[in-house]
């Protein structure tokens, strides 16, 4: 049955300047470590340079992966819900309907691109930021537009997602972070108790 699996990634943990930190390259070395026994066709990056960089350094822990830039991985807000929660008002203040409009038309070009199921069984890798992983997520469980909001993910968490011709979509897991040792993880959310 052609199914695609897709292990969607948001990039090691950057500074300010979009520059991977020490810590963020050893999340990608050990995001690679834990992918290298898969048979991963490619991997597929935001044109950002912090999910490029980690890319390659997954990509180099996969034995000949191709690894490769896809627009569509970009970090972007992909939907602007006409009422926002909140908590998140704030944060969409000032996105007026053309920025809207663009996030919306790059969330349907990843969705078009990548999630679907393809005509063989293939293993991707996506590196690529909080938004559209989450967006990604929303999408396979068919939730509402806005649901995107609130689902975010660690640096380097792997979420699983399954396209089975004919079957629809697998959530398998979800901002899994078994590989990174406790200090790298929760890396990339604000401050918190976490477990």
């Amino acid at each position: 049955m052609a199914t695609r699996h897709l292990y969607v990634v948001r990039h090691g943990e950057a500074d300010p300047f979009g520059e991977l930190t020490d810590a963020g390259r050893r999340q990608s070395e050990l995001l690679g470590e834990r992918l290298a026994p898969l048979p991963v066709d490619a991997v597929w990056h935001s044109p950002l340079a912090r999910a490029e960089r980690s890319a390659r350094i997954i990509g180099g822990r996969l034995g000949g992966a191709a690894v490769r830039e896809a627009a569509e991985l970009v970090d972007h807000v992909p939907y602007v819900p006409d009422e926002p929660p909140p908590g998140w008002a704030g944060f969409f203040d000032g996105y007026d309907a053309a920025e809207a409009a663009s996030g919306r038309e790059l969330a349907d070009a990843l969705v078009r691109r990548f999630a679907r199921p393809a005509d063989t069984v293939t293993h991707e890798v996506l590196v690529t930021h909080a938004y559209p992983a989450a967006w990604l997520v929303r999408h396979a469980l068919d939730a509402p537009p806005a649901r995107w909001i609130g689902l975010n993910c660690a640096n380097t968490a792997l979420t699983v997602i399954e396209y089975r011709d004919g079957a629809g979509s697998t959530v398998l897991t979800y901002n899994d972070m078994g590989h990174l040792p406790p200090e790298l993880r929760w890396t990339g959310f604000g401050p918190g108790v976490r477990p």
